[in-house]
């Protein structure tokens, strides 16, 4: 269902979904609430920069052997989020921007013995190399849609959508739903949704977020 290439080519697919949503927006709109309790706009485009730094720090671990976690603490992670959400709206794009290029460039560099050393994730698993695009890719297309932009679920390849479908019910207890595939996976990722019914017809309880 999804391979290196394919991972690779949502990245890329993503990342310009999350500078089509911010695209034009003055400094008020960038500091509006975004579709993540809690978090405003720049909220989720700093923790998309960070994001691209920590995953970068998987790659560096892999390419050299020198252990780089993700983040130091999930207290630093954070930390840099809401000191990100602080900057004005152009330092904070040319820093989503930035962190994007160095990213993509390190995952270019990539061989394919890199690929298959083993790294670890923020949330303590261990994983090849080889999973970070997908790491990624699951990022820049959620983060799109939360943006609040117009970008919906719909908006989303349809085989991520169904990855995303498949990797949320191996880590999610969740019911049998039925609906629209966009809609069931913008639902399975606690993400806004219409139409989604349980088995017996009766409307599907929303879940908390998911990423």
């Amino acid at each position: 269902m999804r391979d290196l290439s394919t991972a690779l080519a949502w990245i890329a697919e993503g990342t310009a979904l999350c500078r089509k949503a911010v695209a034009g927006l003055d400094e008020a709109a960038y500091g509006e609430p975004s579709l993540l309790p809690g978090w405003s706009r720049k909220h989720v485009v700093a923790h998309l920069a960070g994001n691209a730094e920590a995953l970068g720090n998987l790659l560096h671990w892999a390419r050299t052997g020198e252990r780089t976690p993700m983040y130091s603490s999930r207290e630093q992670r954070d930390a840099g989020i809401e000191s990100g959400a602080e900057l004005p709206g152009a330092r904070l794009t040319a820093w989503f921007e930035e962190s994007a290029r160095a990213l993509d460039e390190a995952l270019a560099a990539m061989t394919g013995e890199q690929w298959r050393a083993e790294v670890q994730t923020a949330h303590g698993r261990t994983v090849p190399a080889s999973e970070t695009p997908w790491m990624r890719s699951r990022e820049v297309m959620v983060h799109a849609v939360d943006l609040g932009t117009g970008i919906s679920f719909a908006d989303l390849p349809e085989g991520f959508l169904d990855a995303l479908r498949e990797d949320i019910l191996a880590k999610r207890e969740i019911p049998d739903v039925r609906g629209d595939l966009a809609e069931v996976t913008a639902y399975l990722a606690g993400r806004p949704y219409t139409g989604v019914v349980t088995a017996d017809g009766s409307p599907a309880e929303p879940l908390p977020p998911w990423l």
